[in-house]
């Protein structure tokens, strides 16, 4: 995929110019090849271990989830990279895109960025209401017209 390597330089140059930012930069694109590869639980944990084991950078514990949990990560700014990085985001003239929420039950009172959820999908014998880390994920649905045929393309109008 020729193009990871052009957003990779695209998202580093969003870090400040000092010796931190390069850093901070550097783990982002290792966090960012760690949940592509297909043997990785996006889990901060697996991911982590991966960039340790596969990379062979050793990141302290700590200092990894300060990063993760950081609101300086410029996410604006990724955002609007991405979405340039997309040549013609519309599908039959509209934007399809997919939403999903989930929750990751934790325990214990220090886990990093957990909160009371209610969980609408308990069973009977759990707690509706789970000391859980709440995961938005959104994706862009776009047809591939080599490999998706008009006809096999399921439209929802």
């Amino acid at each position: 995929m020729p193009i990871l390597p052009v957003l990779a330089t695209q998202f580093q140059s969003l870090f400040p110019n000092s010796d931190h930012g390069r850093e901070r930069a550097r783990w982002f694109i290792l966090t960012l090849q760690a949940i592509v590869l297909p043997i990785t639980a996006s889990r901060t944990s697996n991911l982590l271990r991966t960039i340790a084991t596969l990379f062979g950078v050793v990141i302290g514990e700590a200092k990894y989830y300060t990063f993760m949990a950081s609101v300086k990560l410029p996410w604006t700014r990724v955002w609007a990279v991405l979405w340039r990085a997309i040549p013609d985001p519309l599908t039959d003239g509209r934007l399809v895109l997919v939403l999903d929420d989930s929750i990751n039950p934790k325990t214990g009172t220090k886990v990093f960025a957990c909160q009371r959820s209610f969980d609408h999908a308990a069973k009977t014998n759990q707690s509706r209401f789970v000391w859980a880390q709440t995961i938005v994920t959104v994706g862009l649905l776009k047809v591939i017209p080599a490999l998706c045929s008009k006809r096999t393309w399921l439209s929802i109008q």
